[in-house]
C-alpha cells in the first residue's frame, strides 16, 4: 500500500499554529493565577486564626482629662397656647488634651506558626508622661472655672482591642500617685475602647497635673497612635528589622538595621487641626477624620506576591521556547509538531505550580532553584527527543537556565523590571527578524 504523504506546512502556518497553541496557554496561566490568589487568601485566612485571641492591630491614644461641669440651658415650651422660655442646668464634660506628652512604645515581637503559617504578633509595653493645665480663657469655650467639678475628673486611655491588655496591669498615676483603673470611656479615635480613671483634680486649679503611666497590650500586625496633646513625642523601639511607616505622619527621625529599629514622631495640635479644649457636644459633632502614625511589623517576603509577580511572566518563558523551537524547525529542519509545542507550554507551566508549592514550605529562593532545575531538566531531556540531537537540547538548556536566571532578576529589581522586560523583548525581535530574513513564509518544505 503506497504511503500518503503530507503536504509541508509553510512557515507562516506553523507560526499561526504556536501562536495558537501559545495563546491557549493563557487559560492554565490564568488558573495558576487564580490558584495564588485562592492559597493567599488561605494564608491571610490561617494567619488570622494564629492571631485570633492574641489582639488585633492595636490603635492607643491619650490620655485626655474629662472635667464635668455645670452650664445653664434654655429650653423653650408651649404651654396654654403660649411660648415660655426654661432655664436650667445640666452636667457637661470638658476635655482637656496635655500640653506636653511623650509616649515610649517598646515592640517585642514574636512569630507564630501553624502548619505551614506564620504570622507575626507583639507585646508592646507604652510607658508615657503628660502635663495637663487649665486655660486661662476657659470663658471663651462657654466654661466658668467655678462650674468645674474637679474632685470629679477622669483620665481617659484609648486601646482600640481592649482585650489585648494582658499581662501585667497597667499603671497610672497622678503627681506620683497611683489610682485604680476600670474599663471603658475610650476617646472615639479607639471606638470608645480603653480605660479610664477618677480621681480629685482640684490642685489643677492652681498648678499643671503631671501624669505618668506604663502599660502593655498584645497585637498583630501594626500599632498606631493618635495623636492628642499640644506637643507630642511617640518613640517607637523593636527588634523586628523591617517596619514599614505608615499613616497620616511619617516619623521625623528613622534608625533601621538587621537588628531592628528606632523611630520618632513629633507631632503639634496645629498639624493635627484640633484644639487643646473641646467639649462633649464638641466631640458627638466632630465629623474631621482621626489624624494617625502607624507602624506595620511587615514580613520581609511575600512568598505569594513572588508567585503571583512571577507568573506575570510567563508568556516570556512560553514565547522565548516556542520561537527557539520554531527556529530549530524553520532553519534547522527539525520539524516539532503542535502536539510536542503544546506539552513543552504545559511543562512551562507546570514550573508555576511547582513554584508555588515548594514556596509555601521552603521559601521562595530554594522553591525557584528546585522547580526551575526540575523543569529545566525534563525540557532538556525532552528536546533531545524532539529536536534529534543533544546539541539542540543543550542550546533549549542554556536558554531555559537564561530566562529563569533573567526572572529572578525581574523579582529582584522590582523598580527596573519593566525596563528589563522590554530590552529582553527587543532582543528577542530584533533576532527573529534577523534569523528570517531571508525566509519565503508560502513556501512548502
Amino acid at each position: 500500500m503506497q504511503d500518503i504523504i503530507r503536504p509541508e506546512r509553510t512557515p507562516a502556518i506553523k507560526m499561526l499554529f504556536a501562536s495558537v497553541i501559545a495563546a491557549l496557554l493563557a487559560v492554565p496561566l490564568f488558573t495558576v493565577y487564580l490558584l495564588v490568589y485562592d492559597r493567599q487568601s488561605q494564608s491571610r485566612t490561617a494567619r488570622a486564626s494564629i492571631a485570633e485571641g492574641w489582639g488585633g492591630a492595636q490603635t492607643i491614644a491619650g490620655p485626655l482629662l474629662a472635667i464635668p461641669y455645670l452650664t445653664e440651658t434654655e429650653e423653650t415650651v408651649s404651654e396654654g397656647g403660649k411660648q415660655m422660655t426654661k432655664t436650667g442646668t445640666v452636667w457637661r464634660t470638658l476635655i482637656l488634651t496635655p500640653d506636653v506628652a511623650a509616649i515610649d512604645s517598646t515592640l517585642a515581637p514574636q512569630v507564630r506558626r501553624r502548619s505551614i503559617y506564620e504570622t507575626v504578633v507583639y507585646e508592646a509595653r507604652n510607658r508615657g508622661s503628660a502635663r495637663f493645665s487649665l486655660p486661662a480663657d476657659l470663658n471663651r469655650y462657654g466654661v466658668r472655672r467655678e462650674a468645674l467639678a474637679l474632685n470629679r475628673a477622669e483620665l481617659r486611655f484609648g486601646v482600640s482591642d481592649a482585650g489585648g491588655l494582658v499581662g501585667a496591669p497597667p499603671v497610672v498615676a497622678v503627681e506620683g500617685r497611683r489610682l485604680a483603673l476600670q474599663p471603658g470611656k475610650g476617646p472615639r479615635a479607639t471606638g470608645g475602647s480603653g480605660f479610664f480613671t477618677a480621681f480629685d483634680a482640684s490642685a489643677l486649679g492652681s498648678k499643671p497635673l503631671g501624669v505618668t503611666y506604663d502599660y502593655q497590650v498584645r497585637g498583630n500586625g501594626s500599632l498606631t497612635l493618635a495623636p492628642q496633646g499640644g506637643d507630642t513625642a511617640w518613640t517607637v523601639r523593636s527588634s523586628w528589622p523591617s517596619p514599614s511607616f505608615q499613616g497620616d505622619l511619617l516619623p521625623g527621625t528613622s534608625n533601621l538595621s538587621a537588628k531592628g529599629f528606632a523611630a520618632t514622631w513629633r507631632v503639634g495640635n496645629l498639624a493635627l487641626g484640633r484644639a487643646l479644649v473641646s467639649t462633649d457636644a464638641d466631640q458627638a459633632a466632630d465629623s474631621l477624620p482621626v489624624t494617625q502614625a502607624r507602624v506595620d511589623l511587615v514580613t520581609p517576603v511575600d512568598v505569594y506576591d513572588q508567585v503571583n509577580r512571577s507568573v506575570k511572566y510567563g508568556f516570556l518563558f512560553i514565547g522565548f521556547t516556542f520561537m527557539a523551537f520554531l527556529m530549530f524547525d524553520l532553519i534547522g529542519g527539525a520539524r516539532v509538531s503542535p502536539i510536542e509545542l503544546g506539552l513543552v507550554g504545559a511543562g512551562l507551566v507546570l514550573f508555576f505550580v511547582m513554584l508555588l508549592a515548594f514556596a509555601e514550605v521552603t521559601g521562595f529562593m530554594i522553591a525557584y532553584v528546585v522547580a526551575a532545575a526540575a523543569i529545566i531538566g525534563l525540557l532538556t531531556a525532552y528536546s533531545s527527543a524532539v529536536l534529534r540531537s543533544r546539541t539542540r537540547a543543550g542550546y533549549i538548556a542554556a536558554l531555559l537556565v537564561a530566562l529563569y536566571g533573567v526572572l529572578y532578576v525581574l523579582l529582584s529589581l522590582e523598580a527596573y523590571s519593566l525596563l528589563i522586560g522590554s530590552l529582553l523583548l527587543f532582543a528577542a525581535l530584533a533576532g527573529v527578524m534577523y534569523l528570517t530574513r531571508g525566509m519565503d513564509w508560502g513556501q512548502r518544505g
